[in-house]
């Protein structure tokens, strides 16, 4: 496994981040608790030291399920999870960043994942609900640091004016950003983060499996799947542009003896201004195939040769 700084952190991550939206089981099709959890021990006897959760996932049944997994572990491990995003039965997703509930759903955190410390808190998303301003919100997560509770604060889904406001209140280690080859949207945002010295940590990697060439005909999810809520890349015409970009993906593949994933994950990593990658997987197989990317690297022209794929087809 590579590993990289965490931005000013003086932390040091694995280039993978074991992501774990899907293994919430809500609206991912089928996912299997036990598989989950053996997934996510395949990551960590692999050298990944960095688990990604939030209690969003599926009413924080996925930090419940990193709870038991990391049992044992727990100081080897860079945990982050998020706040200021929550499900009710009435709405899922919302965004609310008053104190009040930013230090309740740390302690809620706390609980499920089995721990008395977060290492990474993330605001997941600007408060649209009831419109806490950012000082509020950052207050809120400045009284917990103060506390013990979490050791550094992040953001995710924030532009650069949003950054620069959340650090007139206190300091932001980190971005999480949507980052992959069907998803640059976010690479200058990136180049500036890291230029401040914060790290980022992408999510989407895989572009929710659209990248790992296991999916080769226009899916037919159910019409709740988070995959077609999120993803444009799972429907044309956007889905047929990247199996254009995968026929490329799959010759580089060939000659490294290795499936398509590992191009993906590589071409991740081996960008300066990541830090490292949230990697979703639901099985020990996957896991174990994910992390063996990290045996051999893209060569510059291969980099360039994706990059100039990605700017022609998408």
């Amino acid at each position: 496994m590579r590993y990289k700084q965490f931005g000013s952190t003086g932390v040091e991550v694995s280039a993978l981040t074991v992501g774990t939206w899907a293994i919430g089981g809500a609206n991912w099709g089928d996912v299997n608790k036990n598989d989950s959890i053996k997934a996510i021990h395949a990551m960590l006897d692999n050298g990944v030291n960095s688990i990604d959760t939030a209690p969003a996932y599926n009413f924080g049944e996925s930090e419940k399920v990193v709870g038991e997994a990391i049992q044992g572990r727990r100081d080897k491990i860079f945990l982050t999870t998020k706040t200021a995003v929550y499900n009710s039965k009435e709405q899922p997703f919302v965004k609310d960043g008053r104190r009040e509930t930013v230090l309740r759903m740390c302690e809620d955190s706390l609980k499920n994942l089995r721990t008395d410390y977060i290492d990474l808190m993330v605001i997941h998303w600007p408060d649209i609900e009831h419109n806490a301003p950012l000082s509020e919100t950052m207050g809120a997560l400045e009284e917990l640091k103060q506390a013990g509770k979490i050791r550094f604060i992040g953001v995710s889904n924030f532009d650069q004016a949003l950054i620069e406001e959340a650090r007139k209140y206190g300091d932001i280690a980190a971005l999480q950003p949507p980052y992959s080859m069907v998803n640059r949207s976010a690479e200058e945002l990136m180049k500036w983060t890291a230029s401040q010295g914060m790290a980022n940590m992408t999510y989407g990697s895989l572009g929710a499996g659209i990248l790992t060439g296991a999916i080769r005909t226009l899916p037919n999810f159910a019409p709740d799947d988070m995959r077609v809520a999120f993803y444009d890349f799972f429907k044309e015409p956007k889905f047929s542009k990247v199996m254009k970009l995968l026929t490329v993906l799959d010759e580089i593949a060939a000659a490294h003896n290795a499936p398509v994933a590992q191009v993906a994950v590589n071409w991740n990593a081996q960008k300066d201004f990541v830090s490292t990658s949230l990697c979703g997987v639901r099985k020990a197989e996957e896991a174990n195939e994910n992390c063996r990317g990290f045996e051999w690297s893209l060569t510059a022209d291969e980099m360039e040769t994706i990059d100039k794929a990605i700017d022609t087809y998408l």
